[in-house]
């Protein structure tokens, strides 16, 4: 008990002054002095002075040499899984924090949501969302809609997105940058894959992909609808290999408005092989992009930072 008790009249007296010495007597003799009824009971003070100090710096030590559990979680929060997000759509890193989200944003893809609205996923595998396109001068409000067998992913780093776990196959909605008044047959192919593959795009987790290149592009017969196959690597953290993919884009700008909104929908190149590319073209098929009836009410973004909602 006295022990106990003067470890911890040392871990206190350490804490306040941020040293041992403070606690034991300059004067303390040695131990190996003759030994005097006066001088034993100080040799004693001594070892148990020397015993506590050793035990107080161990544990002081191993408490700073150790996290706490909430500072490990909050260091596990702030890693992102990059090659399991790009699979899977999960970050099994763990569940982003404040911080994650402040510095890993989610993929740009230019989707701004109207306030006071939401992504939803009928049983049917339907998926809808209204956003809004243009300038906060001039806003549009879309109704996006189109039929996925994928899974609706909710969190803060997605946007309009479906996916299937366990594959990677996946499809997602992005909009690109101002038409300058240019119809969807006069844009080049290279306009419509500069909002996915930038560095913050939704392929570019870990580093822009690499051998991008546009196999088939093509005009719908009623002249509304862009489609773009393509491909391109991603390359793995885990095994720095490229991993091959392809994807299908359309896209279409909504009467009244000046961007282009798309759909993406990919697989690895070996699923794609195997059917996956008839899955993406059935997606394709059902997607729309339409202007949203137009009513009295303020065009308002909405903001998913935690705010309120913003002007847009």
């Amino acid at each position: 008990m006295k022990i106990e008790a003067l470890i911890s009249l040392l871990a206190y007296t350490v804490g306040k002054t941020g040293s041992v010495s403070a606690f034991i007597p300059a004067t303390a003799p040695c131990i190996n002095e003759p030994r005097s009824s006066t001088a034993l009971e100080v040799s004693r003070r001594s070892i148990l002075l020397d015993t506590a100090a050793g035990a107080a710096a161990a544990s002081l030590s191993l408490t700073a040499a150790v996290p706490s559990r909430a500072n490990a979680a909050a260091a596990v929060q702030d890693s992102l899984q990059i090659d399991d997000f790009l699979r899977t759509g999960i970050d099994s890193g763990g569940t982003m924090g404040v911080s994650s989200q402040a510095g890993k944003s989610r993929p740009q893809t230019g989707v701004v949501f109207r306030d006071g609205t939401d992504v939803l996923q009928g049983r049917n595998g339907d998926v809808s969302a209204e956003i809004l396109v243009g300038t906060k001068a001039n806003p549009t409000s879309v109704l996006v809609s189109f039929s996925a067998p994928y899974k609706l992913e909710k969190g803060g780093v997605f946007d309009i997105e479906c996916r299937d776990g366990k594959t990677g196959d996946g499809s997602f909605v992005a909009v690109t940058q101002s038409t300058n008044g240019k119809s969807i047959g006069d844009l080049p192919s290279a306009f419509f894959l500069e909002r996915l593959f930038d560095p913050t795009g939704r392929f570019s987790f870990y580093g822009p992909p690499t051998d991008v290149k546009v196999k088939k592009s093509s005009i719908s017969d009623d002249g509304e609808r862009r489609f773009i196959e393509l491909s391109f690597s991603n390359l793995s953290q885990s095994t720095n290999a490229e991993i091959p993919r392809n994807a299908l884009l359309v896209a279409t700008i909504p009467n009244g408005t000046d961007n282009a909104v798309m759909l993406v929908t990919s697989s690895n190149s070996g699923r794609w092989r195997k059917g996956a590319d008839t899955t993406a073209k059935v997606i394709a098929e059902s997607y729309r992009a339409l202007p949203a009836p137009k009513t009295s009410m303020k065009l308002r973004a909405k903001d998913r930072s935690g705010g309120t909602s913003l002007d847009f």
